[in-house]
């Protein structure tokens, strides 16, 4: 791997490429997509993604303090609770060996005895007044439930809430409908895009698929490996 910008350097430090700007709190989402901008092949983003492309996503995972994802993404890519990594070792001194998951899901339409809820940090899971009663009631069982919202979930109350949970770095995986939620909401402080020498057109959505937003970023770092780009876009600050 070497950076392309906004310097060259063959093998730089993943680690320090990808590290959180000060203590302030921080949402970025991580994303993989074909050079037209599919964010999925065949209904997995698997199939767009590399070797370098899975050592950035094992840094990110391990450099941030809660894992948030919603729940068809989920169900889609089967997702387990996040084990430690030896390489984390250095990077998560003082925190938990792994980050949590917070999962968002209006339905609670989630396997509760399932390995997403047997791992070292508490699964959370992020829902709203109009979930069933009895499936909150469930999940509250094996999982730490944040209630922001009333008929749907509020993100701007489930972020504030994360917060003061201790939780101020945040990893959005997707999928695009809450990566489009986060942006209109103007919660999304970065971007990390792994970009795929791909051309797939067809129906699958883009990175952000859902509410309308603007957002401007501002590209501060290019990485490559084997023809695959990993952008890091951060909001742009006014002046």
């Amino acid at each position: 791997m070497r950076r392309i910008h906004p310097d060259i350097e063959d093998n730089p430090d993943i680690e320090q490429a990808y590290a959180y700007p000060g203590d302030r709190p921080w949402l970025r989402l991580n994303m993989v997509s074909s050079v037209d901008g599919a964010a999925w092949l065949q209904g997995l983003s698997g199939g767009l993604s590399s070797k370098g492309d899975k050592r950035v996503f094992g840094v990110l995972r391990g450099l941030a303090d809660v894992i948030m994802a919603g729940a068809a993404t989920v169900r889609a890519e089967q997702y387990a609770a996040v084990n430690p990594r030896e390489s984390w070792r250095e990077i998560r001194a003082g925190r938990p060996a792994a980050p949590p998951l917070a999962v968002v899901s209006r339905g609670l339409d989630l396997d509760l005895t399932g390995p997403l809820f047997t791992g070292v940090s508490r699964t959370i899971i992020v829902t709203c007044a109009s979930a069933p009663a009895a499936r909150l009631k469930a999940a509250a069982e094996v999982a730490d439930v944040i209630v922001a919202g009333d008929e749907g979930v509020d993100l701007r109350a489930a972020v504030a809430d994360l917060h003061e949970r201790g939780l101020s770095r945040i990893l959005c995986e997707g999928g695009p409908r809450i990566n489009a939620q986060l942006a209109a909401a103007g919660l999304v402080d970065e971007l990390c895009l792994s970009v795929s020498p791909l051309l797939l057109g067809g129906s699958a959505a883009r990175i952000l698929d859902g509410e309308p937003s603007q957002v401007k970023l501002e590209l501060r770092q290019v990485l490559e490996e084997e023809g695959v780009l990993f952008c890091r876009y951060t909001r742009e600050q006014s002046r």
